[in-house]
């Protein structure tokens, strides 16, 4: 691109949903905006915005662009701390993704970042997907299972994700406490609805549990979590949150190769950044008890 004026323009935009939100920020007319977003779709040949009534929303060729602005937004203002002393602030966008079980434990902790740097903008990500951080959909990613080996990313190991099998006491005095393995086939259970999850307790769940048995379904964590608290069968769940509830009972002992490693993942572009190294030694010094 050979005008990043346009670019950020158009990123304001997107950010904003509204030409005058972005004309705000930048500090110019909205019709330097619009002029701005018309050269720019005409340099390229496709639209990156759908106009309606209440703005604007990028198109995904748009979206495309967008995430490689933001990367570079974000480099830029690193590179402007640095040149003008201030390299040792922590403000803007912390955008951190993770598996949404992670929410309970990951929440608190993000306010508690936000509290000590109150100039920091939290965007907090889940879901199944995972987030190209060369794209800029986040700084920081926390994934599970095997090491990723995306070359220009940096990986270190965090901690391991305890889970534990557990029931509602409501469900306890329904059903009864299953004896052993052997009794599985005899109560009611709740999993993944995907057969083919690599997480080691889906697997085991698979593996020891009669599928008839597997009674309540679903592809969302958070949906197995409630059903297991409301009562509709014995479930996974992580051992923190579960702790947590006095209206739950372990049903098994807990297992090591139920644990799945967790792994930071950052890209090596922003992995120097301050605000990314502010993040990872907060979330490394106040995580210490989410680990076996």
């Amino acid at each position: 691109m050979d005008n990043w004026d346009e670019i950020k323009t158009a990123y304001q935009v997107a950010r904003k949903g509204t030409v005058s939100g972005a004309a705000d920020v930048l500090g110019v007319h909205h019709a330097t905006v619009i002029r701005h977003i018309d050269a720019l779709e005409g340099r390229l040949g496709v639209k990156l915005f759908q106009r309606h009534a209440r703005g604007y929303t990028a198109t995904e060729a748009g979206e495309d662009l967008f995430r490689v602005a933001q990367a570079t937004d974000d480099q830029f203002s690193q590179l402007v701390g640095r040149i003008k002393g201030r390299g040792s602030d922590v403000s803007g966008e912390l955008v951190v993704t993770s598996l949404v079980s992670l929410a309970p434990s990951m929440a608190p902790l993000l306010t508690a970042f936000q509290q000590e740097h109150p100039d920091v903008i939290v965007r907090y990500l889940t879901g199944e997907r995972l987030f190209r951080l060369e794209y800029g959909e986040a700084h920081v990613a926390i994934r599970a299972g095997n090491a990723p080996d995306q070359p220009d990313n940096v990986v270190q190991p965090f901690v391991s994700q305890r889970m534990g099998l557990y029931a509602s006491r409501g469900y306890v005095a329904q059903h009864g406490m299953p004896t052993g393995i052997e009794d599985y086939g005899q109560h009611r259970f709740v999993g993944h609805d995907n057969d083919d999850s690599r997480a080691p307790f889906n697997r085991w769940l698979r593996e020891k549990v009669p599928q008839a048995a597997l009674t309540f379904r679903s592809s969302d964590v958070r949906a197995l979590e409630q059903a297991v608290i409301a009562g509709a069968g014995i479930g996974f769940m992580g051992v923190n949150e579960a702790e947590r509830n006095p209206d739950l009972l372990e049903v098994f002992p807990h297992q090591e190769d139920w644990s799945a490693p967790l792994w930071l993942v950052t890209h090596v572009d922003l992995h120097r950044t301050t605000k990314v190294q502010a993040f990872l030694n907060f979330l490394k010094e106040h995580s210490k008890s989410w680990g076996n």
